[in-house]
Parts: structure tokens; C-alpha cells; sequence
């Protein structure tokens, strides 16, 4: 079962409670007790947070790239801008934690501060980064390219025909790891600043 439809069949009989930014959220079920999910939904992604006893235990976000869960999602989940929050049953809400658990519960927090912004202050924002492999002008297919932060894999796809990988991520830095067809392991710098930029790699 795909990742949006395995949210909307646990929303379906589950009470709205209404929609708020990620801040409300998090006040809202702080109150002891409560189970939960609150869910953002773009045109091409889903993100959703898991409470149990009012905490935030697991994440998920989903787009055209692929799945992350657990400590992977949460730096993409808390920068998505409106949740709807529901009610579960709490044996519903433990499950789908141990699927997509959140180890590192200081990213929750981490995403409240980023999600407040700084006046004068550009937001960092998400996009789609392109990132293209050639070697003496042949585009690489079949590369498999893993996408880092701080030690943190944030994302891995293979690249086409057209020595092309495709990634959505927060606005920054980046580490980029190359594993080609002999295993051989190279790592190259992102400097990602807007959406739809795409980046040359050379080998």
C-alpha cells in the first residue's frame, strides 16, 4: 500500500480537529493523553507527524522521489506549512509509530524554530535539486547517488538515461555520494540555492 493511501484509510474514521501551523500543532496535542496524527499535503507530497500520549513519536513524508520515515522525514515535515490534526485510537497510532519511529525528538523542536522566521531574513524554503552525472561529456546511467547533511542521508535515487537524479531539500549544503558500477565511493559538494537548479557533476 502507497504511503498516501495507508494515511487516508487511518483518517477514515477519524475526528478533524481543525488546521494549524506547526507551532499550534504541537501545543495543540501537548494535552496529556492524546493520539493523534496531524498531515500537510502539497501538490506532489505528504507529510505527516504521529502523536502518542501527546509527543510527537514518528514522521513521514512522501513525494514524486520517494518515502522517508522516522528521523529522515522530520527535517522535510516540519517545513511544511499547514497540518490538519485528527483524532486516532491509540492502538492505530502506536502502530504506524513503530513503522516510522523519530529517535532524535530535538528535530521536532528543531523545525518549531526554523518554522518562525526571521524578519529581513530570506525563509530557506524546499525545492527540487537535479543533479547530473557525466564522465568525458557521456552521461552516467545506473549511478547511484545519496544525498547528505551533517552525516544524515537525507535522500538516494539512481541516475537516467540522462546521467540525471532528482531531489527535493530544504535550501543549503550539501554532500553528494557517488557509488558507481565498480563500488568505487567519491563525494562532491551541493551548494543549493533555488528550485529547479540543476548541478553538473563531473567524474
Amino acid at each position: 500500500m502507497k504511503v498516501r493511501q495507508m494515511i487516508d484509510t487511518v483518517l477514515t474514521d477519524s475526528k478533524e480537529l481543525g488546521t494549524f501551523g506547526l507551532p499550534e500543532i504541537l501545543r495543540v496535542a501537548a494535552g496529556k493523553g492524546f493520539f493523534g496524527l496531524a498531515v500537510a499535503r502539497s501538490d506532489d507530497a505528504i507529510g505527516c507527524l504521529a502523536f502518542v500520549r501527546g509527543e510527537p513519536g514518528g514522521a513521514i513524508f512522501s513525494d514524486e522521489n520517494g518515502d522517508l520515515f522516522g528521523d529522515k522525514a522530520v527535517i522535510l515535515v516540519t517545513r511544511m506549512e499547514q497540518f490538519v490534526l485528527y483524532t486516532v485510537q491509540p492502538d492505530i497510532a502506536e502502530a504506524l509509530v513503530m513503522g516510522c519511529r523519530i529517535f532524535d525528538t530535538t528535530r521536532v523542536q528543531q523545525g518549531l524554530t526554523e518554522a518562525i522566521p526571521e524578519i529581513g531574513i530570506k525563509s530557506e524554503g524546499v525545492g527540487r535539486l537535479t543533479v547530473v552525472l557525466v564522465k568525458e561529456n557521456e552521461p552516467q546511467k545506473g549511478i547511484r547517488l545519496t544525498i547528505r547533511k551533517d552525516g544524515r542521508i537525507l535522500g538516494s535515487d539512481f541516475t537516467d538515461g540522462a546521467g540525471s537524479a532528482g531531489f527535493r531539500l530544504m535550501y543549503g549544503d550539501y554532500e553528494c555520494i557517488v557509488q558507481d558500477k565498480s563500488q568505487e565511493i567519491r563525494a562532491f559538494a551541493l551548494h543549493f540555492r533555488e528550485t529547479g537548479q540543476k548541478i553538473l557533476i563531473e567524474l
